[in-house]
């Protein structure tokens, strides 16, 4: 199991400084409240670290089969969305 796959049970936690704009802060403790910060914001990383997980594997895969092509990605966009999906890929 990699790091970033621990449950909350499994995994003690550690206590960091990190420095925000307060306009950030304040808009999290807005959503949360003062005591909510930290569960906030590592549920924010830990997405975080899901996308750069994503991120490489789909990397990866463009170096043994090349650039996904625009049709490759809305095909899977309708696999997952239905066949009404439509945009630019985020």
């Amino acid at each position: 199991m990699a790091d970033d796959e621990l449950t909350a049970d499994q995994d003690p936690t550690v206590s960091v400084s990190v420095s925000f704009h307060s306009s950030v802060i304040g808009a999290v403790r807005g959503r949360v409240g003062k005591r909510g910060v930290s569960s906030y914001v590592e549920a924010a990383v830990r997405r975080q670290i899901e996308r750069d997980n994503l991120q490489a594997l789909v990397e990866a895969n463009e170096e043994i089969h090349g650039e996904l092509t625009a049709q490759e990605i809305q095909a899977a966009r309708e696999e997952i969305y239905g066949s009404g999906a439509r945009g630019a890929v985020a």
